[in-house]
């Protein structure tokens, strides 16, 4: 395969997708730069189709808040990109919605199809390392409640990071659909960049805008898949009436309907779904769907500011959990957190939340995954910890198993 410079698959894993490879230009927000270069960079290339990523660290940059830990993954601030080829995928048909129908483009796309269709995957022989014991785990989640006691928070979202080291991934795409084999969920994708491999299957939208409407999807609300239909159907019920799960995910959307009422029209922001039981590959997930009008004039910053990170990923009240999310994780998130999508030629955008993912950094040989989950004052420590081996262990190891 030509070495492309960016190559991006936003797999909605319903036969249809977008994928994006080749760069005509690009631009990367990294510390110290102000978040109105990238808003520039947006309006100067409007009218394409627009790729970015949107690492969690973004929110240094709207808050007085800061990441103390080594970032091991050098993930940059944000990065956007105009892609050469822009192709819209449907089952066996495609359509190129930017860049001429060549050789090159033919080329690729051969080779990207013969992928996603061989599972006779290579192997991968990686076994993670948990960055946080389990007793440290237990200890930082009954320090989070010591927070919430107290009423400096209401919920947070703590996370853990498991990675492997001298990891050398040389056919990144049968990486990707290895994974999505295991996951399956409607927010997947495949992105790499000069230095960078994402992997992910993530079940979440962060935002999608479409004309005018802004609407959000946040998760809140963890079960597993069952042996069979009626213990699936059983755990479905289970996660329903969950009084604590249905809290979480409240909670959440009140703060979604209140950083979306910053950039609405007034009385537009409205809860579609509350607390809906969506089902995936490996889990059952409560999914909530906030939607607003948008404010005349409001540009794509605008709503980062307003929104981002995205409150599942937080928790409430927002900043100060950010804060001590800080002191309690024992890694820099990077990417994880944050988002991946795209912005198309009128100006509408779609993107996920990365979770459920593999972040890997090709020159340091470093492969991260990370997990977490939305702590209470209901949290017990170590079904919190239980809940994010359901969430992981199948990733971990489905990639392993040959």
């Amino acid at each position: 395969m030509k070495n492309w410079k960016n190559i991006c698959f936003l797999n909605s894993n319903d036969g249809t997708g977008l994928l994006a490879f080749g760069i005509q230009n690009e631009f990367i927000l990294e510390k110290g730069q102000s978040i109105a270069q990238l808003q520039h960079y947006l309006t100067a290339n409007a009218g394409t189709y627009l790729f970015g990523s949107l690492s969690y660290e973004l929110k240094n940059e709207f808050e007085s808040l800061q990441s103390t830990h080594e970032d091991e993954l050098a993930y940059p601030l944000a990065h956007f990109w105009t892609p050469k080829y822009v192709i819209h995928l449907e089952k066996e048909k495609f359509q190129y919605l930017q860049g001429e129908q060549d050789e090159e483009s033919f080329q690729f796309l051969d080779y990207f199809m013969e992928e996603e269709i061989d599972h006779n995957f290579h192997s991968f022989p990686y076994r993670f390392t948990p960055r946080t014991s389990k007793e440290r785990y237990i200890s930082q989640v009954n320090s989070l409640k010591e927070h919430i006691q107290r009423g400096d928070i209401y919920e947070v979202n703590y996370c853990q990071e498991y990675f492997a080291e001298n990891v050398e991934i040389d056919y990144p795409l049968d990486t990707y659909f290895k994974l999505n084999q295991i996951t399956k969920a409607p927010f997947s994708t495949f992105l790499q960049t000069d230095h960078h491999a994402v992997f992910c299957g993530s079940p979440e939208r962060y935002l999608k805008k479409s004309g005018n409407k802004i609407i959000s999807q946040p998760i809140k609300g963890t079960a597993a898949r069952g042996k069979d239909a009626e213990a699936d159907e059983q755990l479905k019920q289970q996660l329903q009436s969950n009084p604590k799960e249905r809290s979480e995910n409240i909670m959440i959307v009140d703060l979604v309907r209140n950083d979306l009422s910053r950039i609405a029209k007034k009385g537009t922001v409205k809860v579609t779904e509350l607390c809906g039981i969506h089902t995936f590959e490996t889990v059952h997930q409560m999914i909530s769907t906030i939607e607003c009008e948008l404010e005349e004039k409001t540009v794509f910053t605008d709503v980062l500011r307003a929104s981002f990170p995205m409150g599942s990923m937080t928790g409430a009240p927002k900043i100060e959990a950010m804060k001590i999310i800080d002191e309690v994780e024992d890694f820099n998130r990077g990417i994880y957190s944050g988002s991946i999508g795209y912005v198309s030629p009128n100006g509408d955008f779609d993107f996920n939340v990365v979770i459920r993912s593999l972040i890997y950094h090709r020159e340091k040989k470093y492969l991260s995954c990370s997990v977490g989950g939305a702590i209470t004052i209901l949290s017990d420590p170590e079904k919190e910890y239980e809940e994010c081996q359901t969430k992981i262990q199948k990733i971990l190891n489905g990639m392993y198993a040959e």
